[in-house]
């Protein structure tokens, strides 16, 4: 039996893979960026792909959807930034529930950022797993480290599950898959040697850590370089040169520390490589680096499928 999804603030599609791998079909995704939901239909042509504000889009058509997920907006609750949380208007937690409460779907999945967690925004949490509860669903929040599921990454992410009551008992959330990912060196050899680079071995033994965290930024901030200062350090220390990106991989002859590629990134996040990206390149690292991790997002999207599935079968079972 196939489950479905309606996915918002889908971005350049981590979770939805992600989500597609664990076994969901997409009945519609909602993205407000134009190079995003490009980069949807340049490798998914038959989702259907809307781009619009999430606070315009309406769901009361899509009654009997198995799943709600989406990655809402982070920089209202990010360190990064001044941490409004509710008063900032990029906050679409509220939106969340407003399209939850219009198609009622089994389960709600939402991720945001590791500062959601912080005590300034206690209250906020609380409130947001009481519109939940008086909606019917059992919600919990919970802290992943995309590390533990094979990306070579430092990215803590906060998990929102939700689920209704006859099938929140059977829900238990992923247990790490990967101990020990592979160190950036492992996972970016072959794309640093791709055009010869003869210091390519000993890049590779240099490069003996997982990654930090990707900075995607926004329109306001940020562009295509690897973040802040101490995340500038961090990657220095794995041989890489954060202060911008590559267009190539390094020729043969390169001496120096090295950039990553947009190709690099996106398998520093942990999508394929068949995974193509609409854009210039400042535009496509963005939605890689604000890109929930898709095996982070599968993990998840299985353990929700398994108790879907058992909450579909137990009252069978008990009338037989």
């Amino acid at each position: 039996m196939g489950l479905t999804s309606l996915e918002i603030c889908a971005g350049a599609g981590g979770q939805a893979l992600g989500l597609e791998q664990a076994g969901f079909e997409h009945t519609c995704l909602v993205e407000i960026e134009k190079a995003a939901c490009e980069t949807l239909r340049l490798n998914r042509p038959n989702w259907k792909v809307l781009e619009q504000d999430v606070r315009n889009f309406f769901a009361r058509d899509l009654q009997g959807v198995d799943l709600l997920a989406g990655g809402v907006p982070c920089p209202p609750f990010s360190k990064a930034g001044k941490q409004l949380g509710h008063t900032d208007e990029r906050d679409l937690f509220p939106e969340a529930i407003r399209l939850a409460s219009e198609c009622l779907p089994r389960a709600v999945m939402l991720e945001n950022v590791r500062g959601l967690l912080d005590a300034c925004f206690d209250d906020y949490r609380t409130k947001i797993i009481r519109s939940l509860n008086s909606l019917g669903y059992i919600a919990e929040w919970r802290l992943l480290n995309a590390s533990d599921y094979g990306v070579p990454q430092l990215r803590p992410r906060v998990v929102f599950v939700a689920l209704r009551k006859d099938c929140a008992r059977h829900f238990e959330w992923p247990r790490p898959t990967c101990p020990q990912p592979q160190t950036v060196g492992e996972a970016l050899y072959d794309l640093m040697a791709a055009k010869g680079w003869t210091g390519v071995g000993s890049w590779r033994e240099s490069a003996c850590d997982i990654a930090p965290t990707l900075v995607g930024g926004s329109k306001k901030h940020g562009g295509p370089d690897l973040g802040p200062t101490r995340a500038k350090r961090a990657w220095a220390s794995l041989g890489i040169d954060g202060h911008g990106l590559a267009d190539q991989p390094p020729d043969r002859e390169y001496v120096g520390m090295p950039r990553l590629t947009v190709r690099m990134a996106a398998r520093i996040q942990g999508f394929p490589d068949e995974w193509l990206f609409s854009g210039k390149k400042t535009s496509a690292y963005r939605q890689v680096g604000n890109a929930f991790p898709p095996p982070v997002a599968c993990a998840v999207g299985r353990q929700i499928a398994t108790a879907l599935h058992k909450a579909t079968q137990t009252p069978l079972k008990q009338a037989g």
